[in-house]
C-alpha cells in the first residue's frame, strides 16, 4: 500500500457532533476529490474522516496499474490547496493519501460490479449458519442483497446483516 502524509492542518467548521460531522466531510471531500480527478485514469475509492488519537482525514485512490506515490503526492497538494481555500473542518487532522491496498473493503456498488466473479470475504454482525465469515464467488448485487455462490450453493444475504465485504486473498 503506498501511504503518504501531510502535516497537521488546521481548520475551521460547525460542529455538529460525531458520526454526523464525519460523514458531512467524508461527502464534501468525495465531491472535491471527484473534480480534482476529472481528467485523469486516477479512481477515487473512499474517503474517511474517523479519530483514533487523532483525526485523520484518509483518501483511497486507485488506477489500472496501480497507484505510485507521485499520484498520491499529487492528489494530497491539490487537496490540501483546496482544503486550505474552503477551510470546511475545525478539528486539527492528518491528511492521508494512497491505495487502498489488497485487502480493501468493497463498499460501493461500482465495487461490486468490478469484482462480480471474483472471491470476496464476507463478515456479518452475527453469525449466519454458525459463521460470521464468509467466503464465496460474487454472483450478483443489489441494493438490498448480496449473492454469492460457496461450495455449488447461491447464498443471498441482506447487506444490513453485512460488516465488511473485501477480496478474498488466498495464499
Amino acid at each position: 500500500m503506498l501511504f503518504l502524509q501531510i502535516g497537521v492542518l488546521p481548520i475551521d467548521t460547525i460542529r455538529l457532533g460525531g458520526v454526523v460531522v464525519a460523514n458531512h466531510i467524508e461527502s464534501l471531500v468525495e465531491e472535491i476529490v471527484v473534480k480534482l480527478l476529472q481528467d485523469t485514469n486516477i479512481e477515487l475509492i473512499d474517503v474517511e474522516y474517523v479519530k483514533e488519537k487523532d483525526w485523520y482525514l484518509r483518501v483511497f485512490i486507485d488506477k489500472d496499474g496501480g497507484i505510485e506515490i507521485e499520484d498520491c503526492q499529487s492528489l494530497s497538494e491539490q487537496l490540501e490547496e483546496k482544503l486550505d481555500e474552503l477551510d470546511p473542518i475545525s478539528d486539527s487532522y492528518y491528511l492521508e493519501v494512497s491505495s487502498p491496498g489488497l485487502d480493501r473493503a468493497l463498499k460501493k456498488d461500482k465495487d461490486f460490479q468490478r469484482h462480480l466473479g471474483d472471491k470476496i470475504e464476507i463478515t456479518t454482525y452475527a453469525p449466519i449458519n454458525g459463521s460470521k465469515i464468509i467466503v464465496g464467488t460474487l454472483k450478483q448485487y443489489s441494493a438490498e442483497n448480496l449473492t454469492i455462490e460457496v461450495e455449488e450453493n447461491i447464498i443471498s444475504i441482506e447487506r444490513e446483516k453485512i460488516a465488511k465485504v473485501k477480496l478474498y486473498l488466498d495464499f
